[in-house]
């Protein structure tokens, strides 16, 4: 037997669907608290000392956090090839204002201590707020498009032909996703600012954003599951299913109609789900709003998880459908690499993946304690 057919070829390619979902959910609850402190900067922070006590929190972390966001970029490419190029040949522009908010972090973190001007360090400090916020509202919105179906379709040599503008990515659904994104990651934000920032003005400014954001993104995601069940069309693959065949969408049959929804009447156990969505975000609010600390920014890890497991278990085989041509539509059993690939990346994924997640947690560990201004006073390496 060869080594690879050890694990079958169907079983495989449902680890990546869930090794993705792992990848992007370690994202969003790392260097999404630092896209949450970057949005909150201009509001939480008054003076130049609180200012560089809210960039400190995060100012030892945010580069290490981001290679989760290059790991999921990775795994798309090596697992998902097909999604890789839809997605970004598709949502360009989107992908192009994403970057380019993101290189303003690292600009902004490394030049704003380098003038003694209000001009030039609160300049900086409106481009950390905007490498924060574009970033977390457009991963939202780019869901968003995913749950309504991307106008773009395979020619028969598979090559992808995208038909849509960036303009038609801003529909009110994706919007509202972008919204639900953006306060989810602001309300985490602010959780990570109670429990670093040793300076009491600035963490009952964050407790107060953080609050209201998690009550929006609460009301939003409440909002979206309603749109989704009554005024939005669902993907349901039709007749029997290859899960172990090759890796061709045109091979399949997909119907439009119906409701994403219907997922949960055939497997119920999903609903837990958007049940950790609701419960960690509410808890989050009730822990800012009580005086916690390490609590609520850990019910905001569990909101966030559920929300975002919520629309890959809700999507389920689909990971990006087509809304001008459903056969088109790439789904866990037709849009992998091929089994040898999955396989050897597996491999890979086994033995590197537990030594960044040793890393990681010996760092957090290290730079673990509050900042506060004494101690940025007396620390010539801080921002």
């Amino acid at each position: 037997m060869i080594l690879h057919q050890l694990i079958d070829f169907e079983l495989l390619r449902l680890i990546w669907w869930l090794l993705l979902g792992v990848l992007l959910i370690g994202f969003a609850l790392t260097d999404g608290f630092d896209l949450g402190v970057g949005t909150l900067l201009p509001f939480v922070a008054k003076t130049d000392s609180e200012r560089r006590v809210v960039i400190n929190t995060v100012g030892p972390v945010w580069e290490g956090n981001q290679v989760w966001f290059i790991l999921g970029g990775g795994a798309i490419f090596a697992a998902w090839p097909p999604l890789y190029a839809v997605s970004f040949s598709g949502f360009y522009m989107a992908m192009f204002l994403i970057l380019a908010a993101l290189i303003l972090r690292p600009v902004g973190f490394k030049y704003r201590s380098k003038r003694d001007s209000y001009a030039w360090r609160n300049g900086w400090d409106w481009a950390l707020f905007v490498g924060g916020a574009v970033p977390a509202l457009l991963f939202g919105v780019a869901v968003g498009n995913v749950l309504l179906g991307v106008p773009f379709r395979l020619n028969e040599n598979l090559f992808s032909l995208y038909e849509g503008t960036f303009f038609q990515l801003l529909h009110p659904f994706a919007l509202l996703a972008g919204v639900v994104s953006l306060a989810m990651l602001i309300a985490h934000g602010a959780a990570w600012l109670t429990v670093k920032a040793d300076a009491p003005a600035v963490v009952n400014r964050a407790r107060r954003f953080g609050i209201t954001a998690g009550l929006v993104a609460m009301g939003g995601y409440a909002l979206a599951g309603l749109w989704l069940a009554f005024g939005i069309d669902g993907f349901a693959l039709v007749g029997p299913v290859a899960t172990d065949g090759p890796s061709n969408p045109l091979l399949s049959e997909v119907a439009r109609g119906g409701s994403w929804l219907a997922a949960y009447s055939e497997r119920p156990w999903i609903v837990i789900a958007p049940l950790m969505g609701f419960v960690g975000i509410g808890l989050a609010v009730r822990g800012l709003a009580r005086g916690g600390e390490v609590s609520a920014l850990l019910w905001s890890k569990m909101g966030i998880t559920g929300v975002i497991s919520s629309v890959g278990l809700t999507m389920f085989p689909f990971i990006l459908p087509s809304s001008i041509d459903p056969r088109s539509s790439l789904t866990v059993w037709d849009a992998s690499s091929s089994h040898l690939t999955l396989f050897v990346m597996l491999v890979s994924t086994v033995i590197f993946m537990p030594l960044i997640l040793i890393y990681t947690a010996w760092v957090y560990k290290v730079l673990w304690g509050k900042v506060g201004e004494d101690e940025l006073n007396s620390n010539k390496n801080a921002y």
